[in-house]
């Protein structure tokens, strides 16, 4: 009897603590930004279930153009979107309630540009960052407490061209992302082939000013698009639109060297692409790069983690049109891609010991996806 009771004294313990015991979360709201052009109105929220890869309407708030990039809050109580509508740019705030997955506008500043493409924001949310491409200009706009946007305080206009006469007859900023520790922001400009460095002090009205190595350049006419810091920050890797190239760069503190440049394209292609986004998954092990035009696929590669190179490992179909954009949820068991022209999202299963991708029966159809952000479920 005693040696029962022993036992169960034992036992106990371990039961009360695996009850108790806090796991990871697997349900998680996926938002959608859209072109308004087709059949999309807005922003579509819908509920991710990580376990089995499924996808279940929340919301959606209509009567917003062209939210084509969208960016939440650190705290994940508001959501920036930009209004990609010509010379007219502008970006959006609302708040967000990951409950009901209910956007509400809260207000609408300009961008000083045009066509704004993509939007970011700093941990302290004392700052948005604005790449308008058609302007080719960085806009930066400061937050209010309340999370609505001020005009814009301080903006970087771009000047200069590439060797495509039809691509790069002038500057076309791509993308304004800080760097994990938010000491630098990096932009990339299409029309130039450049990727830019600006210092960041978050508290100065104006809180840019160039780096020390203010760029670096990548061969002409590669067109630079989207960027991803690696893991442990010590890399960035830069996908081209025009050249469908990953570049992959040292960094340290602001300054970048390049160390190797790896095509998205299998041997002999001699059609259209366009590169468009970069991401590696939540253990950092992979890296995720889609390609459009007459290739739609997403490249799945290796990182060394010796070095931050990377290893070809596969080419996926995206059996869609124009893959504009892709999402890796939380527990990186699960990829999906936005296909814009096809008006499809699809999900894909990452196996996780070698990155591959296997994608699921059905999916979800939504018009002109065009952005993907994950964002924990309440």
């Amino acid at each position: 009897m005693r040696k029962l009771l022993l036992i169960i004294s034992l036992i106990c313990p371990v039961f009360t603590y695996a009850q108790h015991k806090k796991t990871a979360p697997t349900t998680f709201d996926l938002l959608i930004g859209t072109y308004t052009k087709g059949k999309s109105k807005g922003i579509y929220v819908y509920r991710f279930y990580a376990e089995k890869g499924k996808l279940a309407y929340l919301n959606e708030i209509d009567g917003v153009s062209n939210p084509s990039y969208l960016t939440l809050s650190g705290d994940n109580k508001f959501v920036y979107a930009v209004n990609e509508d010509g010379k007219d740019g502008a970006v959006s705030s609302f708040t967000f309630d990951p409950k009901l997955g209910k956007l509400v506008f809260i207000n609408k500043q300009s961008t000083s540009g045009a066509d704004p493409c993509y939007v970011s924001v700093d941990k302290d949310q004392k700052n948005v960052f604005v790449a308008n491409y058609s302007s080719g200009n960085l806009a930066v706009l400061p937050v209010n407490k309340d999370g609505s946007l001020a005009p814009v305080s301080q903006l970087i206009q771009d000047k200069g061209q590439g060797v495509n006469k039809d691509r790069q007859e002038g500057p076309h900023v791509h993308i304004a992302q800080l760097s994990p520790d938010e000491k630098y922001l990096l932009y990339s400009d299409l029309g130039t082939d450049k990727l830019n460095v600006m210092r960041y002090h978050a508290s100065r009205p104006q809180p840019l000013t160039p780096a020390d190595e203010p760029f670096v350049s990548v061969p002409g006419g590669e067109g630079p698009r989207h960027i991803v810091f690696s893991n442990d920050k010590k890399h960035v890797y830069l996908v081209t639109e025009m050249g469908s190239n990953v570049h992959v760069f040292d960094y340290d503190n602001g300054k970048l060297k390049e160390t190797q440049s790896i095509t998205l394209l299998r041997d002999g292609f001699k059609g259209q692409t366009a590169g468009a986004a970069i991401h590696i998954s939540p253990d950092g092990r992979f890296l995720y790069a889609s390609n459009r035009l007459e290739t739609n696929e997403i490249s799945v590669y290796a990182i060394d983690p010796d070095n931050g190179k990377l290893i070809f490992s596969q080419r996926v179909t995206t059996d869609g049109k124009n893959p504009r954009d892709f999402a890796i949820d939380p527990t990186g068991k699960f990829l999906l891609v936005a296909n814009q022209d096809s008006d499809m999202i699809f999900v894909y299963l990452i196996d996780k010991a070698s990155g591959k991708l296997f994608r699921l029966a059905g999916g979800l159809e939504i018009g002109n996806p065009v952005c993907l952000k994950f964002a924990p479920a309440e």
